[in-house]
């Protein structure tokens, strides 16, 4: 059985960090990253990185301050978020795929932990 679980998520004031972990079981994947959605919002993705390292991308949004990484060996993904700001707010989820890049639909998706940045 395949299952994605997240932790790391918390309460964090602006400026300060947080570091995300999602825990893959029952099958190692290509692309793993993450995705978030913000009450009234919808869902949008932040960063990916294949198993190999040749897809490597951010959101606009994150660029320079989140850094996505990942341990094969132990079929980890990590989202390291700095510099955090209030409209980083949401619930964060993990996501994995067969592929080495996410389109519309991505094969995994972990339970999400909330992710809140006060200003």
């Amino acid at each position: 059985q395949v299952q994605l679980v997240e932790s790391g998520g918390g309460l964090v004031q602006a400026g300060g960090s947080l570091r995300l972990s999602c825990a893959a079981s029952g099958r190692t994947f290509n692309a793993m990253g993450w995705f978030r959605q913000a009450p009234g919002k919808e869902r949008e993705f932040v960063a990916v990185l294949s198993r190999g390292g040749t897809t490597l991308n951010y959101a606009d949004s994150v660029k320079g301050r989140f850094t996505i990484s990942r341990d094969n060996a132990k079929n980890l993904v990590y989202l390291q978020m700095n510099s955090l700001k209030p409209e980083d707010t949401a619930v964060y989820y993990c996501a994995a795929d067969r592929k080495s890049f996410f389109t519309r639909t991505v094969d995994y998706w972990g339970q999400g932990t909330q992710v809140t940045v006060s200003s």
